[in-house]
């Protein structure tokens, strides 16, 4: 009786898994990019209209200063100047808060925004909420934005290592156009 106990309750704790964590519906190409009003390491707020008339790159990343999330947030610290000069800005948000995002973009010299989205409001907008009862964190997804504030771009369950890599190239392509 113990065994099946055990059983049922690793299938229902899969199965919820399954559940919370499949993405229901992404955002579209050409689609008005959510607006958002967040503060970032600094205390400092952005929304997405401080962005109107420039490229943005905003990713989501489940947690601050974990392997992977440590991976893509470098790849995007070394690839700023390059997206920079596309003129294009690069924002990364997660749930945790603003002295972790501080920390964490200290210590790997982060010279972009780390949004707090604290009440993970505007990763629900994005769609990329995982919500598991009482944890909650953000998918690793990235969206492409234009100037004029419409999803250009969606990367759905991003690459730590190639997601800057794959924002320049596309955005190089965009602007060839």
């Amino acid at each position: 009786m113990e065994w099946l106990t055990i059983i049922l309750s690793v299938f229902a704790l899969a199965f919820m898994f399954w559940f919370f964590s499949t993405n229901k519906k992404s955002l579209e190409v050409g689609q008005s990019a959510p607006a958002f009003k967040l503060a970032d390491q600094h205390g400092k707020m952005h929304s997405l209209s401080d962005f109107h008339g420039k490229w943005l790159a905003l990713y989501f990343y489940p947690k601050d200063d974990t392997p992977g999330c440590t991976k893509q947030a470098c790849t995007f610290r070394d690839g700023l100047q390059e997206l920079t000069n596309l003129g294009a800005e690069v924002i990364g948000v997660s749930v945790d808060d603003t002295n972790s995002h501080a920390d964490f973009a200290k210590k790997y010299h982060l010279q972009f925004p780390l949004l707090a989205d604290i009440a993970a409001e505007t990763t629900a907008r994005y769609n990329s909420l995982i919500h598991l009862g009482v944890v909650k964190f953000a998918r690793r997804n990235t969206f492409l934005i234009d100037p004029q504030g419409k999803i250009a771009r969606v990367y759905l369950s991003a690459s730590a290592a190639r997601n800057s890599a794959e924002v320049i190239k596309d955005l190089k392509q965009l602007q060839a156009v």
